[in-house]
Parts: C-alpha cells; structure tokens; sequence
C-alpha cells in the first residue's frame, strides 16, 4: 500500500492523544507519539506520508507482519459467527488454538491455560507452582523483563521493577550468565556457565530450598538484551530444580513463535520446562493473547481440585481466531525456517561486519530474528554508551542514534545502551538488507561518542 499524506487527520490523531491518552512507561508532558496512519508487512507509515521499516516489530510481537491478509479474513469471519463467549465453554476456535500450539510446545506441555497476554500468563504460572508446591518463594534473574502487572513487574529485573517494589512478594532475584559483562570474572562460555549454575544452586541453599517454588527465566532475554545463553545452562537450571522439587518456568513470551528460528526457543536448547508462558507472537498481536503451557504433572495437581484463577476473556475467540490462522500461515508459508536461514545467512553476518566498522559496536548477539547491538564508548574497556538506566542528557548519544535510524527510515528498537533487531520474521531479505544499511548511517553518528 501507498501511504497517502494527510496531514490535517494526523494532527488531529495527535491533540486527541495528547488530551486524553495516558502512555505506558512515561512521563506524560515530554513524550511526542508518532501519529500512525497505516501498517502493512514490515512497513508503517505516518500522516506526512513518511515510511518506516519496522525493526521493533511493534513490541517484538508482529511475527507475521501487519495485516496478514489471512488472519484479518479470520478475525472477519470469527467476528461474524460468534465474536464472543465466556470462558467455561467449549469453543471451537479456543479449542483449536489450544491444540495447535500443544502441537508444537516441547515435552508434555500439553494443557493450555490462556490469558489476555504475557504478564498475566506469569501471574498464572507462578500462582499454579506455588499451589503445586506448597512453598511462597520465586527466584528470577536481574536482566529480565516478565511484564507490568505487581507480581510480574516483582519479578523483572530491569529498573522498571523499582517503583513497585514491594520487597514483600516473594521473589529473590539471582544473576543468569552474560559473558560479554561478566558477574563471574568468566573468560569462557563454560566458565560462565558453570559459575552461573554454581551461584544459582548457593542462592537457592541460602534461601532454603524447601522455601522455593519456582525459578522463571526468559529462554533467551528480550529487552534486558537478547542474551543467548551458553551451551548446557537452560539443561542444568532443569537439573537443578529436578533436585530441588522446585518448578520450572520459562518465560517465551517473546522469544517463542518463531522469533529464534525454531518455534519455541526451548527446542534450540533441548529442554523441557514445567510451565511456560506465551503471548505476543501467537497471533501477532493482532488481538491480545498469552496463556501458560502446563506440563503433565502440574496439569494432575488440579485435575479434581479448583485452580483458583480465571480470567472474564480467557481463550477469546477473536484472539484465538487469529492465534489458529497465524500458526497455520507460519506452517504453510515456512516463517519459521525464513526466522532461521535469514538469521545465520543475513542478518548475523551483516551485523558482524557492522561491528567490525564501528567502533560504537561492543557485542553483536543473537539468533533467528531476534539479535542485539551492545553500544559502547570504549571496546577495550567496555564502557556503555550510556549509563545503566540513564535519561535524560546523560541518554544524549542513544537519543542521536535513535533519531538518525528513524530519519533514515528505520524504526529501531532502542533500550539503555542497546538497540534490537527484531523485524517481522517472514521478512523479505531486500528489506532486510535495507534496514541494515540504515542501521549502518545510525552507527555512524553513535560512533561520534566513542573515545
């Protein structure tokens, strides 16, 4: 589609928001919202006509791209035989989704408990391992992010978890491994690995092992950074809570539905957890979505007691319309294997040149279409770019960068001292190639920090 100008409607978009929208994650007087008149594949547009490849893929959740002409028929024709019903019957279009996505979950992750999205999928999956358990605590990483509702945003590491933190609900936070910042004074991925498991097993002897009932992890970290973990970690964090009776929960709300190039994350690593969560790219957010994969065990716990929890839009089916429609249009047009072959074919290696050329690029990282920029000002001494958590004039050189991507026509997803390449992952490798060469004049003026 030919974005067609219109400036006049795009100011009006924009006072209306600015009167009566209230934002996520901002101080509300110094935020200036781009006004979006249209969105189709990896494109969005605003009401002066100006188009943006979308290297954000909304909130990481535009799998499939926007307006994917078979999952809008769906949601059209859900609409038009029953657009909703409460969630204690038997729908059709729930019940399919549920099947589908136990199609493809790992082990015998086989029960679906569906949600509104990703933090409420984590409120439900730690409420069910602290019922299956008997025990109160819950153990997570500091560079995480498992969503904005009081126990998931408790459960987050990053500095968005710092206004609502309670220090009474229940969660202890422990380092996960990062090589390229080491809390270890590793020098190898298996040095790494092994002191990450070793801290993890003393926190978890120092806590009380009887106390914990459940360790969540994203499979691989979304905007704390995209941290691929190393070889052998995910399989003894799984050993680790087999000892200890304790559950174990990954979080793939974002990293699942083909954004590694597999169709969960886990299957890169070979591992099975207890619960795990999903959202985001199950439908391509076409309608909000999540829910908890439950394992047989936990499954068991409440198969002749009450769970206590529910949600009024459980399994909607306009959601779970659009879930069904996007996995099949994932299985027939092959997105996930395109995630894959782009991602080693395309994307990493270009990425690795950009490093290579600019001095402003400390680590590239990532798989499939799910990759990072580590930003720094010294490669030898690995100082950020910017400060952990800075705004303000201390973000000065992110903001520089940010805005030079955008005026290139590239929409970047930028956080702290890092900025993600997370396009749709049935990309076309043209405008693959495109994105990358506006990321490549972004570089340049982060360069002009770097000492």
């Amino acid at each position: 589609m030919t974005p067609q100008p219109d400036p006049e409607v795009g100011a009006a978009v924009k006072a209306a928001d600015r009167a009566h929208v209230f934002h996520s994650w901002s101080a509300q007087e110094l935020i200036d919202p781009l006004a979006v008149a249209g969105a189709e594949g990896s494109y969005f547009w605003d009401y002066d006509g100006k188009r943006y490849l979308d290297f954000t893929s909304g909130l990481v959740y535009t799998n499939i791209g926007y307006q994917h002409p078979k999952v809008v028929a769906a949601i059209q024709e859900q609409a038009a035989r029953m657009t909703t019903f409460a969630p204690a019957f038997a729908v059709e279009a729930r019940s399919e989704a549920a099947r589908l996505i136990a199609e493809r979950t790992p082990g015998d992750l086989d029960k679906i408990f569906f949600t509104n999205g990703g933090a409420d999928a984590i409120e439900h999956a730690v409420r069910m391992a602290r019922l299956h358990t008997g025990r109160p605590k819950v153990l997570s990483a500091y560079r995480s992010y498992h969503g904005g509702t009081q126990q998931a945003v408790n459960i987050t590491g990053d500095p968005r978890r710092w206004a609502s933190d309670s220090a009474a609900a229940g969660v202890v936070h422990f380092w996960a491994p990062f090589l390229y910042r080491s809390r270890f004074y590793a020098e190898t991925e298996e040095q790494e690995c092994a002191r990450a498991l070793e801290h993890l097993e003393t926190t978890i002897a120092f806590e009380g092992p009887a106390t914990v009932a459940a360790i969540v992890l994203e499979t691989i970290p979304g905007t704390a950074g995209i941290m691929v973990p190393p070889p052998g970690y995910l399989a003894g964090v799984r050993e680790i809570c087999d000892k200890y009776g304790i559950v174990f929960v990954l979080d793939e709300v974002m990293a699942g539905f083909g954004r590694t190039g597999e169709w969960f994350a886990a299957d890169l690593f070979d591992v099975t957890p207890d619960l795990m969560t999903f959202a985001k790219g199950v439908n391509s957010g076409y309608v909000p979505l999540g829910g908890v994969a439950i394992s047989g065990a936990i499954a068991e716990t409440f198969a002749k007691r009450p769970y206590p929890g529910g949600l009024t839009y459980s399994g909607h089916p306009l959601a779970c319309a659009a879930a069904v429609a996007t996995i099949q249009v994932m299985a027939e047009e092959g997105v996930v294997e395109n995630a894959a072959r782009l991602g080693a074919d395309v994307v990493g290696p270009a990425l690795r040149e950009l490093a290579e050329r600019h001095p402003s690029v400390g680590e590239v990282r990532g798989v499939g279409m799910f990759w990072a920029l580590e930003l720094v000002r010294n490669r030898e001494t690995r100082e950020p770019l910017v400060p952990y958590n800075a705004a303000g004039a201390a973000n000065a050189p992110m903001a520089a960068f940010g805005a030079a991507a955008k005026a290139a026509g590239l929409w970047p997803f930028i956080n702290m001292n890092r900025t993600h390449v997370v396009p749709p992952c049935n990309v076309g490798e043209a405008e693959l190639k495109e994105g990358l060469a506006a990321l490549d004049t972004a570089l340049a003026v982060a360069d002009e920090y770097t000492e």
